[in-house]
């Protein structure tokens, strides 16, 4: 009996010590993605001093990392709250509205001091460089991209292009995939879009006479 015991343990010791090694091993990769991401990012920058590069890299770094920190509580909470309330809808979905408030505060406060340590560090233009960083340049090419297709846009609508464009980087910065992280550009996309259209413009028609410029641009070159 006790040699059952003692292999019994043994094995779960095993098991633990396995489980220990693979899960450091993950952290560990997860570091080295987002550390070299986040040096991607800062080397954009034009930082000639190394300490200051390696400080705004490990403050980028950490940004994911808290992000990560975040959605990953939430998930294990919202997997609680469908197990705790599977037999009561409505209970479930008020558990969970409340929760992405929780989300969105926390999201909100961690964004705000995100923004104070990049700003003590570095230039207004050099945050902006860091925002279209964490957002694949969604934001620059999407502006240049309705100049382009509406040569006829005012001054005042560039601006409302550029206010909402930015609003959508703001929430993007903060998305926890690619994915959800380009569905906020398509929401203010479809905002931007639905002004335009508003405005009097043939979106679809603009979208034809854009292609033909640069399909003609093209072939000149």
């Amino acid at each position: 009996m006790k040699s059952y015991i003692f292999t019994i343990l043994l094995i779960f010791t095993c098991l633990t010590a396995v489980y220990a090694q693979n899960n450091t091993a993950d952290k560990e990769a997860y570091t080295k993605m987002i550390t070299d991401r986040a040096a991607k990012i800062v080397a954009n920058l034009n930082i000639s001093d190394a300490k200051k590069t390696e400080k705004v890299t490990i403050i980028v770094r950490d940004q994911y990392s808290d992000l990560n920190d975040i959605y990953a509580d939430r998930d294990n909470r919202v997997k609680a709250i469908k197990e705790k309330n599977k037999d009561n809808k409505v209970e479930r979905d008020s558990a969970l509205a409340k929760d992405a408030r929780t989300v969105d505060a926390a999201l909100n406060k961690l964004h705000k001091k995100y923004i104070g340590k990049l700003s003590a560090q570095l230039t207004n233009d050099q945050v902006e460089l860091v925002k279209n960083g964490m957002t694949y340049n969604v934001l620059p090419i999407t502006y240049k991209a309705y100049q382009e297709e509406i040569l006829t846009l005012t001054d005042d609508q560039k601006k409302q292009i550029l206010i909402w464009l930015t609003e959508a980087r703001e929430h993007a910065m903060d998305a926890e995939s690619s994915d959800k992280k380009h569905a906020w550009f398509g929401k203010y996309k479809g905002r931007i879009n639905n002004y335009l259209s508003a405005a009097g413009y043939d979106l679809k028609k603009e979208g034809i006479e854009w292609e033909k410029r640069r399909k003609a641009k093209a072939e000149a070159n």
